[in-house]
């Protein structure tokens, strides 16, 4: 979708030349989100702007579906691109309703066609628009405001987003949610985005494939898992952290290393003598009891060991269950939050459908590493 052939800036001339961007060579596919990730003055932004022709090529070529760049009119290729950037540059001026509509008005739409793409826009990313649409920016939290940002991007219907660093002025917690949200949106509209970060952690969570840049040269383009698991050289491997094999975690899910049928399984009206021989004799340390379609909990076979009557009375409760989208890396926090080293599983309409283990996640990363 869009092609960076030896694509070289430089800013300046003679002893005062930089060189912000080194004969780049590389595709991002349509489709995919393409993180392009390093430390700031690596040249991840300069290859957005270049893209959008807000910088002027030194050398090489980018094409955009086959078509150089060069031989659009600038104005019209950004009309073909969303932008979204960190600063957000919403006009404080002007209403909600109004900056979204930006882009199509100079396009040419029709009032009623932008209106209407206003509203869909706003219901997108889970904005009332009765509620938004004639509220100006001051009236809405940064997070609220950031998500006006992206509709805003979104409203011409781009087949290509452009994004620097969009989340980056957002406070962890909201930044988290929306980084959801944007996720959500992706799997659903299917958009090609170039994505600017220097935050490793985000480049694993919204990332398809990852472009990890040092002085103005690309030093690794690899898919998440690759760029943990095989870095290329000391600098990749330092920059993703010492810790990457938690950052694996974060890129499995419960889904990818459940047990969907455990033995150790008690009916909540069992015996707890004839729970205890059933642990003895399959070599389990704790049962996990059932109550219908839910966990009830669990039983030791040292509680089962010195109380009577039925299981369903002895029975912890688990702190939480698990989803199957939940990640292994706040699975394996839960664990060590909780000293437990089993949870459940539930599907969206609260039914047990398995379990996780500190052992399925510990071979989880052996395999990965293995691969």
């Amino acid at each position: 979708m869009i092609t960076y052939e030896s694509v070289t800036k430089i800013f300046g001339s003679g002893r005062n030349a930089v060189t912000a961007l080194d004969n780049l060579n590389l595709t991002i596919p349509k489709g995919e989100i393409v993180v392009l990730l390093g430390p700031s003055g690596c040249g991840k932004t300069t290859t957005l702007r270049l893209t959008n022709r807000l910088e002027a090529i030194t050398r090489g070529n980018i094409y955009i579906d086959n078509q150089n760049i060069m031989d659009v009119n600038p104005v019209q290729l950004r009309q073909r691109l969303g932008y979204v950037i960190q600063a957000i540059g919403l006009f404080p001026n002007k209403t909600i309703a109004d900056n979204i509509s930006i882009v199509p008005r100079l396009m040419g739409w029709e009032k009623n066609e932008i209106e209407k793409r206003v509203d869909e826009m706003l219901q997108l990313v889970n904005l009332d628009p009765g509620i938004y649409r004639n509220r100006y920016p001051a009236e809405l939290s940064g997070g609220q405001q950031q998500r006006i940002g992206v509709a805003r991007g979104l409203a011409a219907d781009p087949d290509i987003l452009l994004m620097d660093e969009p989340f980056g002025a957002i406070d962890p917690i909201n930044r988290e949610q929306i980084q959801n949200e944007f996720l959500r949106l992706q799997a659903k509209l299917k958009k090609t985005i170039a994505f600017v970060s220097h935050d490793i952690h985000e480049a694993i969570k919204v990332g398809d494939r990852i472009a990890l840049f040092d002085k103005g040269k690309l030093v690794q383009y690899d898919i998440p898992e690759i760029i943990l698991t095989q870095p290329k050289n000391k600098f990749v491997a330092d920059f993703v952290g010492a810790d990457r094999a938690l950052k694996v975690l974060g890129l499995m899910r419960v889904s990818d290393v459940m047990n969907r049928h455990p033995e150790n399984i008690l009916r909540a009206d069992e015996r707890t003598e004839n729970a205890l021989h059933f642990l003895k004799e399959k070599g389990f340390r704790y049962g996990i009891v059932i109550d219908g379609t839910m966990p009830a909990g669990y039983v030791t076979q040292a509680t089962l060991s010195y109380e009577k009557g039925i299981v369903a009375g002895l029975a912890e409760k688990y702190p939480l269950f698990l989803k199957e989208r939940t990640s292994l890396r706040d699975v394996l926090s839960f664990m060590l939050m909780y000293d437990l080293p089993l949870f459940c599983v539930l599907d969206d309409n609260e039914n047990f459908t398995g379990t996780v283990t500190y052992k399925d996640i510990q071979q989880a990363v052996k395999e990965s590493y293995a691969d």
